[in-house]
């Protein structure tokens, strides 16, 4: 073939050059349809692949405006974040709750009494403390209250200075000693040696065979013949003291301690520990010589 090319069988003529396609008003779809195109020709007349057009076209095409972005509301992320961690807490106290429960499930009856009644005593503990500081803070939020509470502690220290000075009768748990002298041979040394002993272990009072022991007792005399500050004791001599009486008990029977002194005397000792013994005997007020309050600040 020559110069000329004519089309073939399946091709169509070709629209002309001046001819305009106008899209249909409800653009493509089942209510119209654009005018079909002539495929587009390059310069050697051959077809342009349809891709090629496409991407003329869409290149020729404004590109379309990106949807705007949403923005999150700070209040709602916080509430989020708060579920969020009260979930979490609330699983791990669930979790928690389970496991403790599995113990439980496993211990035997006499591991699970034992915790109920350390339960109980605590909670019991617990509450008597809460009762204790209520009562304070009552009493230290009224003014009356407060006076007598000053005059209440005033009044029970007046007393304990008293039960250490002899000037007021006491009672309380303690020891009932008993020493017999049947040989006389009991010496004022072996009575001082035992009210020390018994001070050291802790008594607060005594009085021996009636007479109240102070601050300013004085054991005189000769074996046989002893006095308690200047009034005489026979056998056998009694010892009453209030105070610890285990420990009281322990320190006379030490190896080489009081007891022991006075059976190398030939003396007998018996002792006897009780919840409630009666210390009545009183000893008049000292009355210091030499000794005065001191008030500078």
């Amino acid at each position: 073939m020559s110069g000329d090319q004519r089309p073939g069988p399946d091709q169509g003529p070709g629209p002309a050059d001046d001819d305009v396609v106008v899209p249909h008003p409800f653009g493509p779809g089942p209510l119209g349809q654009r005018a079909a195109e002539p495929a587009a020709t390059g310069a050697d007349g051959t077809p342009e692949a349809a891709g090629e057009t496409a991407s003329g076209e869409e290149s020729a095409k404004e590109p379309a405006a990106a949807p705007a972005r949403r923005t999150r509301d700070p209040l709602a992320a916080a509430l989020i974040g708060v579920l969020t961690l009260l979930l979490g807490f609330a699983f791990a106290v669930q979790v928690r709750a389970v496991g403790d429960e599995q113990d439980y499930a496993g211990a035997r009856e006499e591991d699970l009494v034992r915790i109920l009644d350390d339960l109980n005593a605590r909670e019991e503990r617990l509450r008597d403390q809460i009762a204790e500081q209520r009562n304070a803070l009552e009493q230290l939020t009224s003014s009356d209250s407060q006076s007598a509470a000053a005059l209440e502690a005033a009044r029970a220290r007046a007393e304990a200075i008293g039960i250490l000075n002899g000037t007021v009768s006491a009672q309380g748990p303690g020891l009932v000693i008993t020493v017999r002298d049947a040989d006389e041979e009991v010496r004022v040394s072996d009575i001082v040696d035992a009210i020390q002993e018994l001070r050291g272990a802790g008594a607060e009072t005594m009085q021996i065979d009636g007479v109240r022991v102070g601050v300013s007792t004085a054991v005189t005399g000769t074996p046989g013949n002893l006095m308690v500050d200047g009034r005489p004791i026979t056998s056998p001599y009694e010892f009453v003291v209030i105070g610890s009486p285990q420990n009281m008990d322990t320190a006379l029977n030490i190896p080489g301690g009081v007891v022991q002194d006075l059976n190398r005397q030939g003396a007998s000792v018996t002792i006897e520990q009780s919840d409630q013994v009666v210390v009545d005997a009183l000893r008049p007020l000292d009355t210091p010589q030499y000794a005065s309050p001191d008030t500078d600040d």
